[in-house]
């Protein structure tokens, strides 16, 4: 990577931050973000993140322990904020000495960046910020790091673009915090463009879901690989009462299931049945279900095709390390053209 030096030098703080070669992180997948990939992204330079999604503690500890069976380098785990079990997963990451924990899905309930931060083996929190007031808020409750992520991106989606986001927050944080952009970006030029703006690297997730390294299923790649911008839809809130963020992902039958799953929770909430934060948690299980049905079963008709708009860039199955050197690559060669 010393060839690409004018990024290398705009991502060292990033870098420096992660213990990685290159401040490019991959985002967190469920089912996709497991052992192959994490340690595949690590091993080529880059930062890889397990995704714990609805991982019982246990699950947690073999993954983690079989991640670093395949890679002697950093890489991280994202928790979910809303995880029922969410201090026993902080502990599981504090036993195997995990150096960054990256806190998603909602404000961290009280207590939890200081469990992280304060055990025997101390990590670094890093923090989704949707908005400049609470980014400014999040840093100040101790996050070590933020991430802020477009709507463009895939998954669980903000209202609010990437590049308007990266304006408004970049200019008031990125000189004294490191704030890594997320969300659209399929190209180094892109890259090349948020480290000028500030940042201090970058989160992809679509580019990274069909590398070689990969265990989503053919079928699934397949489905990415024919895919454009425009077939990455959100999901339709049905009910005011129950704010569901809004989740990205190709138009398919399963998208149209989620739409009937919302308005069973709802009636649930209307009779007294739960409470909304057990609404909530039934949401992100059926999510849960619904990727593993697509990822791994490769069910690509009723399962969650969850992927970002950069989905129309994907043409082909490629090894993690040509799409790290690619982004590198195309990086360099934008700030060279500008330089």
């Amino acid at each position: 990577m010393s060839t690409y030096s004018k990024t290398a030098r705009l991502m060292q703080r990033g870098a420096d931050f992660l213990g990685s070669e290159t401040a490019i992180l991959c985002g967190a997948m469920s089912w996709v973000s497991e052992r192959s990939l994490v340690s595949a992204i690590s091993n080529a330079g880059g930062f890889g993140v397990i995704a714990c999604g609805a991982m019982t503690p246990d699950l947690l500890d073999r993954e983690i322990a079989a991640t670093k069976a395949l890679t002697d380098r950093p890489f991280g785990v994202n928790l979910i904020t809303m995880h029922p079990d969410l201090f026993d997963l902080i502990a599981v990451c504090e036993k195997h000495a995990v150096g960054h924990v990256v806190l998603a899905g909602g404000i961290p309930p009280k207590g939890s960046v200081e469990a992280i931060k304060g055990g025997k083996n101390p990590a670094k929190v890093v923090c989704f910020a949707p908005t400049l007031a609470l980014a400014k808020k999040l840093l100040r409750s101790g996050a070590d790091a933020l991430v802020i992520e477009g709507m463009e991106a895939g998954g669980h989606i903000g209202p609010v673009s990437t590049s308007v986001l990266a304006q408004e927050m970049l200019p008031e944080l990125a000189q004294d915090h490191l704030i890594f952009v997320a969300g659209g970006i399929g190209r180094g030029q892109a890259i090349a463009g948020y480290l000028e703006m500030g940042a201090a690297g970058v989160q992809l997730g679509t580019r990274f879901a069909c590398a070689q390294e990969s265990i989503a299923h053919p079928d699934f790649k397949k489905a990415f690989f024919r895919a454009s911008a425009r077939d990455a839809i959100t999901s339709v809130q049905v009910d005011p009462r129950l704010p569901v963020i809004p989740v990205r992902a190709l138009k398919n039958k399963g998208t149209e299931a989620f739409t009937v799953k919302q308005r069973e929770v709802a009636g649930m909430l209307d009779r007294g049945e739960i409470a909304m934060a057990e609404a909530q948690l039934q949401i992100e299980h059926y999510w849960a279900g619904a990727l593993r049905r697509a990822v791994i079963d490769g069910d690509i008709e009723n399962g969650s095709l969850m992927a970002g708009q950069s989905v129309g860039m994907l043409k082909q199955e490629e090894p993690v390390a040509a799409i790290i050197e690619k982004l590198m690559a195309q990086s360099e060669d934008a700030l060279t053209r500008r330089g």
